[in-house]
């Protein structure tokens, strides 16, 4: 399968579409996302599951478009979700209520009332006094829940600390040493249907290392609660699959050795299994394309372009650089020299690289910030009061604005001023 954005004659293309033919129609910045890629990336994944005959669900928080969720819904994917608006979007989108599964630590009365009310496939559960609070409310609404207990296996995921969430004082989760006991107590509250546990030690685990210690200590503890008696009939193992975001990054683990390590491990515990992959599906195949604003020669040469933190936060969160490439395609041999490229927004932080190596450019280029599928659209805000970015879905030699610019009319009127601040505008001191 061709490469989702390639250069073309000269062109930077996503699939068959030039991304220069799409700037021009929407204007920049935007986020180009290629159909085929996520597609691709979602077989891939299924197939090296298929012996397990797995649930996957979707990770909505990667991408929360509705055209995203309607592409993985045509594809068999459910839905990980971590809020009500996101369960929202995902029935939106068409993904049967059977195949969404709800995470979250924080998940208030009304989002597990609105669960209820879906009657969805599983609520991932994180403290018992969440057990406690679900046991009420669906008791009380004369409802069962079907219920697993989220384990934190205190593994450390060998990732960047703001993504990892399965080590000792992560605020995902219930320890390990109080699994048995909260797993007894729920056996036995009114309104709930255990099923059994799920786990999900954090992103971009570049090593299986982790994954196996971790599947490792889910497994023990299914043993030690059937030992007592007690069934364990589901596991949700999470997500967490890496893919590289430059050329030297370490080699990613894959689909086929994760899916050899999930048999290996589970697959003579007889349980059914579920899979929340968000990053991998989407980060590889989606694009920020930005204009190029400025450029202010000297030491270092900066280079001011139209997008900003606001549209693409995981730079100054995260302090991770996404690669850039020119949509106009370099000449061969171009000389290319450090740059740091820079945002609009009045703050230090916004700052995509720092040192790039990139050609010659002039004010009016477009170039695009890669692997942005994943985290970039859905994190994105007005700071500054600045409209968010539009998306785009290229499929093929096609491609459809999927969310439109807002107009500063739109987004304005989202403020409501008092009445007794009405006709104080300009009034004299």
């Amino acid at each position: 399968m061709r490469e989702p954005f390639s250069y073309r004659g000269g062109e930077l293309c996503a699939e068959e579409v030039p991304v220069a033919r799409v700037a021009a129609s929407v204007g920049t910045p935007f986020y180009l996302y290629s159909a085929a890629s996520f597609t691709r990336q979602y077989r891939a994944l299924a197939a090296a599951l298929e012996p397990v005959h797995p649930l996957i669900c979707y990770a909505v928080k990667a991408n929360s478009n509705q055209a995203v969720l309607r592409l993985f819904a045509g594809l068999g994917a459910g839905a990980d979700v971590v809020s009500e608006g996101e369960l929202r979007r995902a029935l939106a989108a068409g993904i049967p209520a059977r195949r969404i599964v709800f995470s979250g630590v924080g998940k208030t009365r009304a989002e597990l009332a609105a669960a209820l009310d879906a009657d969805i496939h599983q609520i991932n559960v994180e403290s018992v006094p969440e057990l406690r609070r679900l046991s009420e409310l669906a008791g009380g609404r004369g409802q069962t829940s079907r219920v697993a207990l989220r384990v934190n296996p205190d593994v450390d995921a060998e990732t960047h600390t703001a993504i990892s969430t399965g080590r000792k004082g992560d605020k995902f989760g219930i320890p390990r040493g109080d699994i048995l006991a909260a797993y007894r107590l729920a056996t036995q509250l009114p309104g709930i249907e255990l099923a059994g546990l799920a786990v999900h030690i954090g992103s971009q685990i570049v090593k299986l290392g982790p994954s196996r210690e971790a599947f490792a200590r889910v497994a023990e503890l299914i043993a030690a609660l059937r030992d007592e008696g007690l069934a364990v009939r589901q596991v949700d193992l999470g997500g967490g699959l890496t893919i590289p975001y430059h050329d030297n990054d370490p080699a990613p683990v894959g689909a086929s050795d994760y899916g050899a390590l999930v048999r290996e491990i589970f697959g003579p515990l007889d349980v059914a299994l579920a899979f929340e992959p968000g990053r991998f599906l989407v980060g590889a195949g989606g694009m920020l394309v930005a204009s190029i604003l400025y450029v202010k020669d000297g030491a270092p040469r900066i280079v001011v372009v139209d997008a900003a933190m606001n549209d693409l936060v995981r730079p100054a969160m995260y302090h991770i650089e996404h690669p850039i490439v020119p949509v106009h395609e370099p000449a061969s041999g171009a000389r290319r020299e450090p740059a740091d490229v820079v945002g609009p927004v009045c703050e230090s932080t916004d700052t995509f690289n720092r040192g790039y190596k990139l050609p010659p450019l002039e004010e009016g280029e477009l170039v695009a910030f890669t692997v942005a599928g994943a985290y970039g659209a859905t994190m994105s805000s007005t700071y500054n009061t600045r409209l968010l970015a539009p998306e785009v879905m290229v499929d093929g030699d096609r491609f459809a604005v999927i969310r439109a610019r807002p107009s500063y009319d739109d987004m304005l009127a989202l403020d409501i001023v008092p009445d007794w601040l009405v006709g104080k505008a300009g009034d004299e001191p």
